[in-house]
Parts: structure tokens; C-alpha cells; sequence
């Protein structure tokens, strides 16, 4: 199965009623028991690793904006797969999506080095080591998603919850 990347835009009713009451992260996050997904929800895959280090140079969450994108914001509540969620405030998300528009294909291309990601001990690593171009590709149509996601919350104003499960 793998860690995934998730992330669900909230609107500020939702991220306010998240904040005041931690515990309404579990049921926000899988809905109906876990039978469905949050409104609007998006993953990259097991990519996550890879994009967050492509994107930034940094295993961990780091201060950079472009850091926030994956792994970054506040933690939120208990445990929900690899640790808690976190909240990404809507100011955050707007800086987020106009940083990750400054990054187009080529740039993310140019940033791709599978050797110096399998020696940071990065996610799926190896398969990038392996699968050279065919795994870039992997990589890229999941970074693409998540421009899109984060455009698209920027423009209704949305904050965002990201939980890796």
C-alpha cells in the first residue's frame, strides 16, 4: 500500500469548527466511516516525498513557502494514518499556489535527480533510480494535480487540511 499524500480544501466555517473542535478531524477526513472523501478531495500518490524535495531541497518541513505545499501547516488533532493532520491557512494556500505557479514542467524536470534523492533517504527514491523518464513522468503528472488543487483553493479563498495515510 505505500504513504499517501492527501489533502481537502476547507472553506473558514469548516476550518473554524475544525479548530475549535480537533476531534471532527477524523470524521472530516473520511466521511460516512470512511466509505468516502472529503468534498474536493486530492492526493499525490506515494509521489509526495519526491515532489516535497523536488520542490524545496529539504527531506523534512522546512520555513520556505514551497515547503508548506506538501508537508507543511499547523497540526490538527490525533493520529489519522502517519501522524496528525495539519491545517494550512487560506493566506497560506494563496502564497502556496502563486509559488508552485512560478515552477513550471521544465523547472520541476530540472530539479529531478534520482541519485540525490535515493542519498537523502527520499520516498519511492529508488524507484526514480530505476525508472529514470518513465518515473519523472509519475512524478510530474501528480505535481501538475497538485498546482491545479492548490489554484483552485486559492481562488475560492480555501484553507487546507493534508494528512499523509
Amino acid at each position: 500500500m505505500g504513504m499517501v499524500a492527501c489533502f481537502a480544501p476547507v472553506d473558514a466555517k469548516i476550518m473554524e469548527q475544525l479548530q475549535s473542535d480537533p476531534e471532527q478531524i477524523e470524521s472530516f477526513l473520511y466521511p460516512d466511516d470512511g466509505e468516502s472523501e472529503p468534498f474536493n478531495y486530492f492526493d499525490v500518490d506515494k509521489s509526495w516525498h519526491c515532489i516535497h524535495f523536488m520542490l524545496c531541497g529539504e527531506v523534512d518541513a522546512g520555513e520556505s513557502i514551497l515547503s508548506l505545499a506538501i508537508l507543511g501547516g499547523s497540526e490538527i488533532g490525533e493520529d489519522v494514518g502517519y501522524g496528525p493532520a495539519r491545517i494550512i491557512e487560506a493566506s497560506q494556500v494563496r502564497e502556496i499556489a502563486n509559488a508552485l505557479s512560478q515552477i513550471d514542467g521544465d523547472t520541476f524536470k530540472s530539479r529531478y535527480e534520482p541519485k540525490k534523492m535515493q542519498d537523502a533517504d527520499i520516498y519511492l527514491a529508488d524507484m526514480c533510480v530505476r525508472d529514470g523518464d518513465d518515473a519523472f513522468d509519475y512524478l510530474l503528472q501528480n505535481y501538475i494535480g497538485l498546482v491545479g488543487f492548490y489554484q483552485d483553493a486559492a481562488k475560492r479563498g480555501d484553507g487546507v487540511v493534508a494528512w499523509l495515510c
